[in-house]
């Protein structure tokens, strides 16, 4: 009974937060975000206490049921080791501590540091984040784009054809390596990565060794047949010494399914055995590093629809420009505090219905969001990665709040404009300039025959680059955002 409860939540954890990383239409995320911030990392970074505390509660209840149901990489380390058609095919390992411990600890610097690349490789919510939004949604929006084929030869509306480009190839290539990596570990020992290196998995374990419900035994009944042990994925029990690594185990009712004997039951546990005391870190240890972790944390934190838009052609081909200060959504404050905050989950980049947000190229913030506006801009109507953002990166604005955020100013380059290297009338920019912040002024004011060519008010200016995009100079354009480090109102 607990493997089936177990597996029919996880199961709708699991697709519905998957769906909310696919979904490229902006309609899933009004019912499903709530999903992605119940994570415990975002939760740590969003400063929400309440939440940090009630997962820890559960741990502390019914052992690490928050990996084996609610975190989707946890999960889905599940569905890749059932590839592994052998069955019986684990065993009792010991804790691997020289791995386990030193990588929470490099987590943590990584975290304090601000080196945002190495923390978020290995967050365990923003590692699948990554393979949904970079390698799965693409196939589902290919997937999409056939069936609205399809429909199009009948002459139907259902579905509607969505542009699939790649995001970012640095990141394209992380993601698939963790996905192969997970795969390997997954077919070979089950939940290997989530009791050696995951760093959310070994907080929650200081926890678990303390849980009220337990995997226990009953020696009386137990014959030594050894099925629990070659039956659970997080080889935590050791039949020989009728002994559970708690910390380990994440409650996934394997070993109860298949004992023959009823020798294990889930119920209200011994306390932790002499013998199992001495394997466990010291407890002087053990509140030094958890006390680190979540102190560490909370100063880290402080510290699709298809565009249509009246007429405007399509532009491809278009090369990002070397802006000095990046681009960061409107919501998240500063680059700063994006850079402090975010996770690197990619929920608000799979979301994003202008194509604007993409994965940083820059080391140090590899996976967080960043904005360009080859493929369209911010539209000043668009609140949606505030919306999803489970870690306050991107803090939740309104419609009206938004048209007066200035994330950065427009900057017009001569040698590149059309109307000057052409000699052909243009005004793109300034027609399409939601915030009126462009004008068409004659280049020499002293001749009435010079050419019109585009004035910035970087006072009105909003950043949302309509400009940058619908400019037709190829490959750079002739008007391009420049970032502001601090947003402002205007």
């Amino acid at each position: 009974m607990l493997r089936k409860i177990r597996t029919i939540l996880a199961a709708v954890f699991f697709v519905l937060i998957t769906l909310l990383f696919l979904d490229f239409t902006g309609t899933l995320h009004h019912w499903l975000n709530w999903m992605a911030k119940i994570q415990f990392l975002p939760a740590v970074m969003a400063l929400n206490l309440v939440l940090v505390l009630t997962l820890i509660a559960l741990t502390l209840i019914f052992g690490r049921i928050y990996c084996s149901i609610i975190c989707p990489l946890g999960v889905f380390q599940d569905i890749l080791a059932r590839f592994h058609r052998k069955k019986n095919k684990y065993s009792y390992s010991k804790e691997v501590r020289w791995l386990r411990y030193p990588v929470l600890v490099v987590f943590v610097i990584a975290g304090v540091a601000g080196i945002g690349s190495l923390f978020q490789l290995l967050a365990p919510y923003s590692s699948y984040g990554r393979i949904a939004t970079i390698i799965f949604q693409p196939l589902w929006k290919l997937g999409n784009n056939l069936l609205a084929m399809v429909a199009e030869h009948y002459e139907s509306y259902a579905f509607y054809s969505v542009d699939t480009w790649m995001r970012s190839l640095p990141v394209l290539i992380i993601a698939a390596v963790t996905l192969v990596a997970l795969f390997i570990l997954a077919w070979r020992g089950g939940r290997t990565y989530c009791n050696t290196i995951c760093p959310v998995g070994t907080i929650l374990s200081f926890f678990a060794r303390f849980s009220w419900l337990k995997i226990s035994f009953d020696e009386d009944k137990c014959r030594n047949c050894s099925l629990c042990s070659k039956n659970c994925k997080a080889a935590c029990i050791d039949y020989k010494t009728h002994t559970v690594d708690y910390s380990r185990c994440v409650v996934c009712g394997n070993c109860i399914d298949n004992c023959k004997f009823g020798a294990l039951k889930y119920k209200a546990g011994k306390p932790v055995s002499k013998e199992k005391s001495n394997d466990a870190v010291d407890a002087s240890k053990r509140s030094f590093l958890l006390a680190s972790v979540l102190v560490s944390s909370a100063a880290l934190a402080q510290k699709k629809e298809k565009l249509m838009d009246g007429g405007l052609a399509e532009i491809e081909d278009k090369v990002a420009p070397k802006r000095q200060t990046p681009l960061t959504p409107p919501g998240s404050l500063s680059f700063d505090n994006l850079a402090k905050r975010c996770t690197g989950c990619q929920l608000c980049i799979s979301e994003c219905p202008n194509q604007v947000l993409r994965p940083s190229s820059d080391l140090i913030h590899l996976m967080q969001p960043t904005m360009s506006y080859e493929h369209g801009y911010c539209r000043p109507e668009c609140t949606r990665c505030s919306e999803v953002c489970p870690a306050g990166a991107i803090q939740k604005i309104d419609k009206p709040e938004k048209t007066s955020i200035q994330i950065g100013h427009a900057v017009w380059i001569k040698k590149n404009c059309v109307v000057l290297t052409d000699e052909v009338e243009c005004g793109n920019c300034a027609r399409h300039c939601p915030s009126g912040a462009i004008e068409m002024v004659q280049l020499d004011p002293n001749d009435d025959e010079s050419p019109m060519v585009p004035a910035i008010n970087e006072a009105a200016c909003i950043g949302c680059g309509a400009c940058e995009y619908v400019c037709p100079s190829r490959p750079f354009s002739a008007i391009y955002v420049e970032g502001h480090e601090v947003h402002r109102k205007i």
